[in-house]
């Protein structure tokens, strides 16, 4: 399976120059043979919170017209990050995916928000797990977003009933770094699971994102890894490489659930 990483700087409170910057990049970065891309967390809005009541979508409706285009001009999946997203009067960083026939296959509200970027007084924590979806390809994975990552307990489920990818889009800050590259691993090894992250980069005036999207084998090397700038990350992925590293780990043979509190 070929994946893409777009590792973006994303201008806050500005969907319309967001847009245009993804358009571009795909006109002008995408691999013939890509089979997936990935964007980055709260692509449409970024952390412009305190103006997510009037600026956030509604639904997704501009949000999945506007990839559902792209993944049919390109015949691409798109595991299209996150975005700030009212529903029912609230508003959630909500992540979806849609594949090259414009489905919309998955969607999911991040559960964790962040108190150190005050996200509780803006956003509505999701009330659901991450749930297992198929690619156009058939393979199984999930789809995670940012602070989510320091909750182990999140992709254990998706993990142990089939997911072969998880995918972590994130706006995380350069700060804290070394967490994001511990923690990534942590997850690829603890679930034979291969890891993709794509988090954005640049300084938003509040703060510096760390970039550093990179990709995990279900053994927890790094494969692929990105600067601190805007960058593509393209790699080709063995799926049976899960399985073989759960035959020879099977963590989840071993699971103790009638044990665990």
């Amino acid at each position: 399976m070929n994946i893409q990483i777009f590792q973006l700087q994303i201008e806050p409170a500005n969907v319309s120059t967001n847009e245009k910057k993804i358009q571009h990049w795909f006109e002008q970065n995408l691999n013939s043979e890509t089979d997936v891309v990935v964007l980055p967390e709260m692509w449409n809005q970024g952390y412009a919170l305190s103006q997510l009541d009037i600026l956030a979508d509604n639904d997704l409706q501009r949000s999945y017209n506007f990839i559902a285009q792209l993944a049919k001009m390109y015949q691409v999946d798109i595991v299209a990050g996150s975005v700030a997203n009212k529903k029912d009067g609230k508003i959630f960083n909500t992540a979806f995916t849609v594949l090259k026939d414009q489905t919309l296959i998955n969607s999911y509200d991040k559960t964790h928000l962040v108190p150190m970027l005050d996200e509780p007084t803006y956003l509505t924590a999701g009330s659901t797990v991450p749930e297992n979806f198929q690619l156009s390809s058939g393979v199984a994975v999930t789809q995670i977003i940012c602070y989510d990552l320091r909750f182990p307990e999140l992709l254990r489920y998706p993990a142990r009933t089939g997911a072969k990818i998880a995918f972590y889009v994130a706006q995380w800050p350069a700060v804290r770094l070394d967490h994001w590259r511990a923690l990534l691993q942590a997850r690829a090894i603890e679930n034979d699971i291969f890891i993709v992250a794509c988090n954005s980069c640049g300084d938003d005036g509040n703060t510096e994102y760390a970039g550093h999207s990179m990709v995990i084998s279900p053994n927890g090397e790094i494969i692929a890894e990105a600067s601190n700038l805007e960058k593509r990350v393209s790699v080709t992925l063995n799926i049976s490489e899960v399985n073989q590293q759960r035959q020879n780990i099977p963590v989840f043979d071993n699971l103790r659930l009638d044990l665990y509190k």
